[in-house]
């Protein structure tokens, strides 16, 4: 879907964050678009993991879910190339609390700003290409793992000896293979997702390329 003359003359900077899980990603992209409003797009990578509901319920929660072959990366990077271009793009809903993608999608249309959020999002680089602004959140792995806890107990039912099982068999290990050597990617570094002064820096290099496209 295309969207005339005010979408073919406007640039799009697309800004990615990564970091681990319960680095404070979301708290600090949450904070952008505290910011900017309607000016920034926030895409979840999460969203982008791939349906399992042709896997066995019971197996499910076996399949690791940190290792970059979880997500559809092709078809983000699909979409971000469509967005690029002017159009509009169906975002996935994943539901965690079963592992496959909902019915319904979200519409995605151009913005001036559209923020790629995940703990992968440096892995591809094909993905990591397509970047103008890469920000990578690092933690202590203690509040990582804490915040994950809390996480997964509140937002997908799960339970703690399940989560501490995952942790130490795929999140912990694939962290450090997958996520952890992303960061030399990464333009930006900041500690945690709460960081002032990291906060005003960027929130300062945003505003300053919206004003240059007004």
């Amino acid at each position: 879907m295309q969207h005339g003359a005010y979408i073919c003359s406007m640039k799009t900077l697309f800004v990615g964050v990564a970091g681990g899980t319960g680095s404070g990603k979301s708290t600090f992209t949450q904070n952008l678009k505290h910011e900017f409003g309607d000016a920034i797009t926030v895409i979840l990578y999460d969203n982008y993991y791939k349906d399992q509901s042709g896997v066995p319920v019971e197996e499910r929660d076996k399949i690791n879910y940190d290792c970059p072959d979880a997500l559809d990366t092709d078809l983000l990077i699909e979409h971000i190339h469509k967005l690029q271009n002017g159009e509009s793009v169906q975002c996935p809903i994943y539901d965690f609390t079963t592992h496959t993608r909902k019915a319904e999608t979200i519409e995605i249309q151009p913005n001036r700003i559209i923020v790629i959020e995940g703990i992968l999002a440096f892995h591809e680089k094909e993905l990591r290409d397509t970047f103008d602004l890469k920000i990578y959140v690092d933690s202590d792995a203690d509040e990582r793992i804490l915040r994950r806890i809390m996480r997964d107990i509140q937002d997908r039912g799960r339970q703690i000896d399940d989560i501490a099982l995952q942790y130490i068999t795929t999140v912990k290990p694939m962290h450090n293979l997958y996520v952890e050597p992303t960061k030399a990617y990464a333009d930006i570094i900041i500690s945690g997702g709460l960081n002032p002064t990291a906060l005003d820096v960027i929130q300062s290099k945003l505003k300053f390329y919206l004003d240059s496209q007004e």
